[in-house]
């Protein structure tokens, strides 16, 4: 029997706020344990919590650049379970009536624009982070991560491939970037995801056996664990075994999912409306200030980039993965007023190799670039008109990279400008002649092959500098 995987994402957005959500406790990552508390995130009796107004706007940004529906009176739930490192006993999250619904995303997948609906988007709380093993057989409890705000994105179960899975964890990570609401950084847990995942029987309607994989803090790992659980629950069933609801981990080092827990149900957590905090109404006039507010979104960026500057798609995708490099690239473009697809091509060869190098891509944002917009735009002027070679450019490239100057410095300082006064190019192909008559010989008998042997000389004789066209 063939099977066919269905597959819904959960991610766990965590929000570029300075404060918690119901605190006025820092959420900096990095500090020392238990370091940014107060009596509401570490659950003291009677501590009663504050909404963070950020946390409102940020989760409205997210819902209308993923076309959801803002549901205007929604509802702060508490969702009862027992872990160590949960101090309340509860989390404060949202169940029956969430922020935004019904929204979707438009991800690249083989060429072609899918859509994956999204069911929900709504504001939580983090817990804390339990620490094993860090002294012998004690587990500690770290509780500066409790109450930091969290953005939980639900997909609906459109995904039926590794890579489709993939393509959206990247489209979605890209647009929250743009609005600037979370750093997208999954090694340190602001971007995590839970994988739910069932398959059935090609051609019948009905949903198999669902069962979560956590753990999940890289693409690769998401990829590879769906990859790996799709092929054992389809040698489970087609060996007459069952499946089991049941929640598992991916281990890395295995390559393989492990059984951690049976699945909860929603009615296990035992969802009520939270009496401490009121209905949360927000005015239609605010939804309007935000929507207006948006930035341009990757999509529409990319598409005015190759409308707008001829770009094709390949170089408009790159440029546009990542906002900043977006900006740089527009910073350049106006800067040199001309050839953005030479700009285009020095900064996806020559200057992303640079900012791999230098690691400067693990940032979420590059606010110094090794090379200012400024000086990339005046290479390319300077070989446009004439004035250097290519070559010369990447001469020049080097060079601003050790001295800070800008181009035009460089290659007045240096001796840089090309030579294209036709009566010292003449002078320079006669003394190669002369110099290399055996060659001239082997040309003139039909080698034409050895033609770039000469213009190789002239261009080593002028120390490159020569107009290659004119040569």
């Amino acid at each position: 029997m063939r099977y066919e995987p269905i597959i819904g994402l959960e991610v766990h957005a965590q929000l570029l706020t300075e404060s918690k959500i119901f605190c006025g406790c820092p959420t900096k990552f990095g500090q020392s344990p238990n370091q940014n508390t107060c009596p509401v995130c570490a659950g003291f009796p009677g501590a009663l919590p504050v909404l963070n107004r950020k946390v409102v706007e940020f989760a409205l940004k997210a819902g209308l650049a993923t076309h959801s529906k803002i549901i205007q009176t929604s509802i702060l739930a508490r969702k009862n379970y027992f872990y160590p490192d949960l101090p309340k006993g509860y989390q404060i999250s949202q169940y029956e009536r969430p922020i935004c619904t019904n929204g979707y995303l438009e991800v690249e997948v083989n060429g072609g624009p899918k859509r994956v609906r999204l069911a929900r988007i709504h504001m939580e709380e983090d817990a804390g982070k339990s620490i094993h093993d860090a002294h012998g057989d004690s587990s500690l409890v770290d509780l500066n991560r409790a109450g930091v705000p969290l953005l939980e994105i639900v997909s609906e179960p459109d995904i039926q491939t590794s890579k489709e899975a993939g393509a959206y964890l990247r489209t979605l990570r890209q647009i929250l970037q743009y609005l600037d609401i979370c750093d997208g950084n999954m090694e340190e847990g602001s971007f995590r995801c839970d994988a739910n995942i069932s398959i059935r029987p090609v051609g019948t309607e009905t949903l198999g056996t669902k069962i979560e994989i956590k753990n999940l803090n890289s693409f690769k790992a998401v990829e590879n664990a769906l990859e790996y659980e799709i092929e054992r629950q389809i040698n489970t069933l087609s060996d007459g075994g069952k499946l089991a609801q049941e929640t598992r981990l991916w281990d890395e080092n295995r390559e393989e999912t492990r059984s951690m827990r049976s699945k909860e149900s929603a009615h296990d957590y035992r969802y009520f409306p939270d009496p401490d905090l009121m209905p949360l109404v927000i005015e239609e006039e605010w939804i309007g200030n935000i929507r207006a507010s948006l930035p341009e979104l990757p999509t529409d960026r990319k598409a005015r980039f190759m409308s707008g500057y001829s770009l094709p798609s390949y170089d408009a995708e790159l440029l546009t993965s990542r906002k900043d490099v977006a900006d740089y690239f527009e910073t350049a473009v106006k800067a040199a007023h001309a050839n953005p697809k030479a700009l285009s091509n020095w900064i996806l060869g020559d200057l992303f190799c640079l900012v791999k190098q230098r690691k400067l891509d693990d940032q979420l944002y590059i606010s110094t670039w090794p090379v200012p917009a400024q000086h990339l735009a005046e290479i390319v002027e300077l070989i446009d008109q004439g004035k250097i070679s290519g070559k010369i450019g990447k001469t020049v490239f080097e060079e601003l990279l050790e001295s800070g100057k800008s181009p035009h410095e460089i290659v007045t300082e240096k001796g840089l400008q090309q030579i294209s006064n036709t009566d010292t190019i003449t002078t320079a192909v006669e003394e190669v002649l002369a110099a290399n008559p055996r060659q001239l010989q082997q040309y003139k008998s039909g080698n034409e092959k050895i033609f770039g042997f000469f213009i190789g000389q002239i261009m080593k004789a002028t120390q490159g500098r020569a107009n290659p066209q004119k040569v």
